[in-house]
């Protein structure tokens, strides 16, 4: 008698290469799936920290706009002594041109860069000269550095820049609306508007829109309302 062989089948054999193949492809979209939520969670947590980083720096420097001491009015030497647009108007936004223009408190110190020295006895005078060319500060005066920072949002580029520089890439929108009140005797916030006189500004609510340029997700809009806490008319 011959002795029986033992082994697989053809059938046998084909079942498990299916098998084999599904499981394969299964594990493979498994796989895909997992990779492609990590690249789209990685691609939202980068958008959200930079959105942070940029608007919590504006908000940080709209909060400190109009700090140029004791007086609202200063008289800027570095433009013939006549009133200068920025200190009359420390936050304007440009519609035509996308920029957020700020006068600023330098706060970081004497030494951090600025545009600005105010020198002000707190009484009767302020006067605004042009960085390294003030003269020395008088007796009863202070001294405050005031800086203007200029961002502008480039729709072609995609991109925020700051003082010509570029900050941010990957932007699609940016957009700026002012809290007014009522009258200049009034704190609260009656509207949000495009324009707005000065001495009624409360607020700015800002508005960023991110891009992901691999489209690993949708755009992202983040808002910020920031207070105004100085006088600005």
């Amino acid at each position: 008698m011959k002795a029986r062989v033992k082994g697989f089948g053809l059938v046998e054999i084909l079942l498990a290469l299916v098998l084999g193949l599904v499981m394969s492809l299964a594990l493979m979209q498994v796989f895909v799936s997992a990779k492609s939520t990590y690249l789209s969670q990685t691609s939202s947590a980068a958008m959200q920290e930079d959105a942070r980083f940029i608007l919590s720096k504006i908000v940080r420097e709209i909060s400190l706009a109009g700090m140029f001491g004791c007086l609202s009015n200063v008289t800027d030497a570095s433009n013939g002594g006549s009133f200068s647009e920025a200190f009359d108007e420390p936050v304007r936004w440009d519609a035509n041109r996308r920029s957020l223009t700020l006068a600023t408190a330098a706060v970081e110190g004497g030494g951090a860069w600025h545009t600005w020295v105010v020198h002000t006895d707190c009484v009767s005078a302020a006067t605004a000269y042009s960085s390294g060319k003030a003269p020395g500060v008088a007796a009863g005066e202070l001294a405050l550095p005031i800086r203007r920072q200029v961002y502008q949002f480039n729709k072609a580029r995609g991109e925020l820049a700051l003082n010509g520089q570029p900050l941010i890439s990957h932007v699609r929108a940016f957009s700026v609306l002012f809290g007014v009140a009522h009258s200049r005797d009034q704190q609260s916030v009656a509207r949000y508007v495009a324009d707005a006189d000065s001495a009624l500004i409360r607020s700015v609510r800002l508005t960023l829109t991110l891009f992901d340029p691999d489209a690993r997700m949708p755009e992202q809009t983040f808002s910020v309302v920031a207070a105004v806490r100085n006088r600005l008319g």
